[in-house]
């Protein structure tokens, strides 16, 4: 691990993410609740970034809808404003374009450092077991650097989560439902562009009779459009289960403190509480990477059969 981190690769993308969480320690809204468990379950809101006034930063866009620029509170700002998810999208897009840097080189020349090699096999993986291995070389080979945009993308957003004063981007539904987004498209896209436009859309009916047909082109296209709702309802329902049973877990001890008048009922309930804690902990960090896989796995199986008409 400590020759990892002493590469200049690891010393960047080390620095890239405590950037990212100092960043937003020092320049993230702070949520103030009365409620204990209120106050701790807002860490899994978005919170906006202020400048030094208090201010939201962002962007005026009147010409969005209120949904999009409404504040913590509820009211309109007439803003896009720039959260804390934002920051550490930013930082993992960084930390894929710093840690894979050398991977093209050394699959050519086969020299890189520990960074490098480590992410080179990841690569290898995801190519053959999971790309090719579903979709084939022909189909899979275009559509490989999105899988592996995908694929670690939302990893380092899931594993960033874990870190001391960071977010998770993917326990927000709109980051999840973006992503689910662009695998629809690449799902018409490409079942379009290999198949033809107007073949996709006579395949995806099989053969039935023809009074059926209308019947059966109405239930198809809701399939198609199920499958990139589950992505999104799969990866974002994961990723804030797990925080929420710790920062319960956390509440209980100041919530036992409270509410017994003591504090011996506070620390007596604190190991177990931290023990749990931590045993959660250690299994979201097994799921941070099975989500990922989980996610990039469904997508390659969803733009594999909309790419193949016998599908």
């Amino acid at each position: 691990m400590t020759r990892y981190l002493l590469s200049p690769r690891g010393i960047a993308m080390l620095v890239i993410i405590v950037a990212a969480c100092a960043f937003a320690t020092l320049f993230a809204e702070h949520h103030h609740e009365d409620n204990v468990f209120q106050q701790l379950f807002a860490h899994l809101k978005p919170a906006a970034i202020v400048d030094g006034e208090h201010h939201p930063v962002g962007i005026h866009a009147p010409w969005l809808p209120a949904l999009f620029t409404m504040d913590s509170a509820g009211h309109d700002t007439d803003m896009l404003v720039l959260t804390n998810l934002q920051v550490f999208q930013i930082a993992a897009v960084l930390f894929v374009l710093v840690g894979f840097s050398g991977v093209p080189g050394y699959l050519r020349t086969g020299q890189g450092d520990a960074v490098t090699r480590m992410f080179a096999g990841f690569v290898l993986y995801i190519r053959d077991e999971m790309v090719f291995g579903v979709m084939g070389k022909h189909h899979g080979a275009p559509f490989l650097p999105y899988f592996l945009c995908v694929f670690f993308f939302v990893m380092f957003q899931n594993v960033f989560g874990l870190l001391p004063h960071s977010a998770t981007s993917t326990a927000s539904i709109a980051v999840t439902g973006a992503l689910a987004g662009l695998t629809l498209a690449a799902m018409i896209g490409g079942g379009m562009a290999v198949q033809g436009p107007v073949a996709f859309w006579k395949h995806l009916v099989p053969h039935v009779p023809l009074p059926l047909w209308p019947l059966m082109f109405v239930i198809e296209v809701i399939g198609l459009l199920v499958k990139p709702f589950a992505l999104t309802i799969r990866l974002f329902a994961n990723m804030t289960a797990g925080h929420l049973i710790v920062l319960s877990c956390m509440g209980l001890i100041m919530f036992f403190a409270d509410k017994g008048a003591n504090l011996v009922a506070g620390y007596g309930s604190a190991p177990l509480a931290v023990g749990f804690a931590v045993f959660i902990m250690i299994i979201e960090t097994f799921v941070a990477l099975l989500q990922a896989y989980i996610f990039t796995m469904l997508s390659i199986i969803f733009v594999g059969a909309c790419v193949h008409p016998e599908h």
